[in-house]
C-alpha cells in the first residue's frame, strides 16, 4: 500500500470512530437529560402536594428549616406527605402542628448527650 492510501484509510477510520463517539455521547447526554428531567417532575410535584397540605406560613417555616437543615427537612417532608397519602391529614397543616411535628421527629431522632468530667488530681493536688 501507498502512503497516501494508508493515511486515507486513517483518516476515514477516524472519522467513523468521531462519528460513533459523538452519537454515543448524544445518547449518553440524551439519557441523563431524560432522567433529570424525570426527577425535576417529581420534585415539582412533590412541591405541588406540599402547597396543598402546608399553609403558607407552615411552608415558610419548612423552607427556612431547608435552609440549615436540609435532610431534616426533606425527612419532615416525607412525613407530612405519608400521612396525607394515608388519609391521616384531612386540612392544611398549620404551623403550629408543623412545629409540634418537629418537636416529635427531633425527641426521636436526638440522642441523649452525656457530659463526662475528668480531673487530673495529680497535677491539681501540691503535697509539697
Amino acid at each position: 500500500m501507498d502512503d497516501s492510501e494508508l493515511e486515507a484509510i486513517r483518516q476515514r477510520r477516524m472519522q467513523e470512530l468521531m462519528a460513533q463517539h459523538g452519537m454515543t455521547n448524544q445518547q449518553n447526554s440524551g439519557s441523563q437529560k431524560a432522567q433529570e428531567d424525570a426527577k425535576m417532575e417529581a420534585e415539582e410535584r412533590r412541591q405541588l402536594m406540599l402547597s396543598q397540605i402546608l399553609s403558607a406560613q407552615a411552608r415558610e417555616r419548612l423552607a427556612r428549616i431547608a435552609l440549615v437543615k436540609a435532610d431534616k427537612a426533606k425527612g419532615v417532608e416525607d412525613v407530612v406527605l405519608r400521612a396525607a397519602q394515608m388519609g391521616q391529614i384531612t386540612e392544611k397543616v398549620s404551623e403550629e402542628k408543623l412545629i409540634s411535628l418537629l418537636k416529635q421527629i427531633n425527641d426521636q431522632t436526638s440522642k441523649p448527650t452525656k457530659v463526662t468530667i475528668q480531673r487530673r488530681r495529680n497535677v491539681l493536688e501540691d503535697d509539697d
